[in-house]
C-alpha cells in the first residue's frame, strides 16, 4: 500500500493542470447522480437508491458505451483515491460517539459484539464463495456495518482493486433494496414487537436511508429505534477502519511505527471523531462536514466508476451475490439472537 507520506503528497501535489481533461467527465456524472438523487427524494419521500450508488454505476454505464481518453486518467486516478481518503477523514467530524450509549449499556455492548462476530462470519462466507481475501473484507464490512459507506472507507487501507469495490458496492446495493422490502414480512413470522423490530431493521439494513424506509413505514416507534441502532452500528465503522489498516500495514512494514502502520486520513478520522465527541466540533459543523463528505464521495464514486471494466465484474459477480446473501443471513440470525439473548421487548 502507498506510504502515508506519498499518499499525502499526492493529495497536494497533483499538478492541477493534468487533473483537468477529466474533471468535466467526472462532475457530469456526479451531477446527473445528485439529480437521479433528487428525484427519488421527490417521488418517494427519500433516496433508496444512494446517489453514490448512482454515481458509480453511472460512471461504468460512461465507460461501456464510450472510450475514456488517456488524458482523463490523471483525474480519475487522483478522485477515485485521495478524494475518497479525504472524505473518509471528514466522516469523523459527523461521528458523535456517546451515541453509542444512548440505547443502553447492554444494548451498545450487543452491537460491538455483533459486528465483530458478523465480520468473522461475512469474512468466511466471501472466502467459502470463492472471493480473494479483499474482496470478502469488502463485502464483510458492508454487511456487518454501513453497506457502501463502510466498503468505500475500508478500501483505501486494505488497497482494494477498483472492480472489486465495484462489484461489492454494486451488488450490495442492490441486495440492500430487496431488505428494505422484504424485512417487515418477518414480524409476523417472528412475533416482533414495533420496538424489537425496529432493533432488527438498524442492526441489518445497510444504509441510513434505507433504515428509515424500512422501518419508518411500520411505525414512527419502529423508525425512531432503528435509527438510533443504526447509528451506534455506524460508529464502529472508525475502529474496524484502523484494524485493517494496522492489518494490511503489519505486513508491509518491517520498521512499523504508528504512522507508518495508520494512513493519514485515518489518524484524521479518529481525532475528528474525537473532536466531535467532546463539543469542540459542534452540531452544526459536523452536519456541515457530513454534507462535504457525501459530496466527495459521490465525485470519487463517479470517478471509480469511470475506471472499471464491466466485464470484471461479471467475472466476479456471481460469487459476490453468493457472499452478500450468505452473509446478510448469517446477520439476520445473528441480530435475532441478540434480540432474544438481550431481552429486547
Amino acid at each position: 500500500m502507498t506510504s502515508p507520506a506519498r499518499i499525502s503528497s499526492g493529495f497536494w501535489m497533483t499538478p492541477v493542470l493534468d487533473l483537468l481533461p477529466g474533471l468535466g467527465l467526472i462532475l457530469g456524472v456526479s451531477l446527473a447522480a445528485i439529480g437521479a438523487g433528487s428525484l427519488e427524494s421527490a417521488v418517494l419521500g427519500r433516496p433508496i437508491i444512494e446517489p453514490l450508488v448512482i454515481a458509480m454505476l453511472g460512471g461504468m454505464i460512461v465507460r461501456a458505451v464510450r472510450d475514456v481518453p488517456p488524458r482523463a486518467q490523471p483525474a480519475i486516478r487522483f478522485f477515485s483515491k485521495e478524494v475518497l481518503e479525504a472524505a473518509v477523514l471528514l466522516l469523523g467530524a459527523s461521528m458523535d460517539v456517546p451515541r453509542l450509549f444512548a440505547s443502553g449499556p447492554v444494548l451498545a455492548v450487543g452491537i460491538v459484539a455483533l459486528v465483530c462476530v458478523a465480520l468473522g462470519c461475512g469474512y468466511l462466507v466471501g472466502r467459502a464463495a470463492g472471493l480473494s481475501s479483499k474482496l470478502a473484507i469488502l463485502v464483510a464490512c458492508g454487511n456487518a456495518i454501513c453497506g457502501n459507506s463502510a466498503i468505500a472507507a475500508v478500501a483505501p487501507v486494505i488497497s482494494a482493486d477498483r472492480e472489486d469495490i465495484a462489484a461489492s458496492i454494486s451488488l450490495t446495493a442492490v441486495l440492500g433494496i430487496g431488505v428494505v422490502v422484504s424485512l417487515p414480512l418477518l414480524i409476523p413470522v417472528l412475533g416482533l414487537s414495533h420496538y424489537q423490530y425496529g432493533v432488527l431493521a438498524g442492526l441489518t439494513v445497510y444504509a441510513v436511508p434505507q433504515v428509515l424506509a424500512a422501518s419508518f413505514a411500520v411505525s414512527a416507534l419502529s423508525g425512531q429505534v432503528a435509527t438510533a441502532v443504526k447509528l451506534a452500528r455506524v460508529l464502529m465503522l472508525g475502529p474496524v477502519v484502523a484494524f485493517f489498516a494496522v492489518r494490511a500495514r503489519q505486513g508491509e512494514n518491517s520498521s512499523l511505527s504508528f504512522r507508518t502502520l495508520v494512513p493519514w486520513f485515518v489518524i484524521g478520522f479518529v481525532v475528528l471523531a474525537a473532536l466531535r465527541s467532546t463539543d469542540i466540533i459542534t452540531d452544526r459543523t459536523g452536519d456541515v462536514a457530513k454534507l462535504v463528505a457525501g459530496w466527495l464521495t459521490i465525485v470519487a464514486m463517479a470517478a471509480l466508476g469511470l475506471s472499471v471494466d464491466v466485464r470484471s465484474i461479471r467475472r466476479v459477480g456471481g460469487r459476490v451475490v453468493v457472499a452478500v446473501i450468505g452473509s446478510l443471513a448469517a446477520l439476520m440470525v445473528l441480530a435475532v439472537a441478540l434480540i432474544r439473548a438481550i431481552g429486547v421487548q
